[in-house]
């Protein structure tokens, strides 16, 4: 199982948000080629970064970070955050992130999804952000009334690599991932998940684990990590094992 860590900008700074509230921002870094380096040197295998202005903007709005995180590492990036056109996806595909993640269009054009799959095969994942299971679009600004694990199987046949979801709820509240939803989804379709959402603790990667044979491929972790409740060698080792 894969942790990824997250880095999530916001006017070029690496911050951490509550329930995707934009106001609620936590900054913890003003370097993101540093935090990515430090996280290559910790033993992450893959860095998980949002453009979170470009979320709420509908296009990229923090390329020079991602360039600095490009040029700082070599590790791979998979990247959201305002990618919603064919254009954006071979940009950034082009420049060297190795996979990007498709949210909002997922569930505005899903066609569009299918072309990128085939397009670039095995370089698209579809985040699916949920708020009390329903699909919740445009920085999370918006749900809609598409239940999660019906856009999860809508993709079934279209060769996305993975599919990232996220608990909004739980997200950057330190109260644990929801391991039953994130589980259950998982056993209802063939693509890999990555976690996301509220993961504190050893014990919620531990919880994960315990699902791997559901489907549950990978786990995205923030705030725990940077304010050290999750130590990286432990936790590696833990999702290694």
């Amino acid at each position: 199982m894969i942790l990824y860590p997250a880095i999530d900008l916001k006017d070029g700074q690496c911050v951490r948000l509550v329930q995707g509230e934009m106001a609620q921002a936590t900054v913890f870094s003003d370097d993101p080629a540093a935090q990515a380096r430090s996280f290559a040197a910790a033993g992450f295998a893959w860095i998980h970064v949002v453009d979170l202005n470009g979320a709420f903007a509908g296009r990229p709005v923090n390329g020079d970070a991602v360039d600095a995180i490009l040029g700082a590492v070599t590790i791979p990036l998979q990247l959201g955050g305002g990618i919603r056109d064919m254009a954006t996806i071979d940009h950034w595909l082009a420049r060297g992130v190795a996979r990007v993640i498709l949210g909002t269009i997922a569930l505005r054009n899903p066609n569009l999804v299918r072309t990128a799959c085939r397009t670039h095969p095995g370089r698209i994942a579809v985040g699916i952000d949920a708020r009390k299971g329903r699909v919740a679009v445009e920085g999370w600004a918006e749900t809609s009334e598409t239940e999660a694990p019906d856009l999860a199987r809508s993709f079934e046949d279209a060769g996305v690599a993975a599919i990232i979801y996220t608990d909004i709820g739980r997200d950057g509240a330190m109260q644990g991932p929801n391991v039953a939803a994130t589980a259950a989804l998982a056993r209802h379709i063939t693509t890999p998940v990555i976690a996301s959402g509220g993961v504190s603790s050893h014990a919620d990667l531990e919880a994960l684990k315990a699902e791997e044979a559901a489907g549950i491929d990978g786990v995205i972790c923030g705030r725990a990590l940077y304010d050290g409740r999750i130590e990286p060698a432990v936790a590696l080792a833990l999702l290694a094992a």
